[in-house]
């Protein structure tokens, strides 16, 4: 059996994961950290895509 460990504390949790109904954290109050740290922005998803430079992506006015 694989040993799993709650993603926030890094707890052991021996058994099955149906014997843990927060699963995969530990405890409500592991799922409760992690759901916090994502609406503070802790975890982010990068953009890809660079920073527009407003000198160039405004249209030329030399008609």
């Amino acid at each position: 059996m694989n040993k799993v460990q709650c993603s926030t504390c890094d707890a052991v949790m021996p058994g099955s994961w149906q014997e843990y109904p927060d699963y995969p954290f530990c405890s409500a109050r592991c799922r409760k950290i992690d759901l916090g740290r994502w609406l503070d922005g802790k975890y982010r998803v990068p953009d890809p895509t660079p920073p527009d430079d407003a000198s160039s992506s405004a249209p030329d006015d030399a008609d």
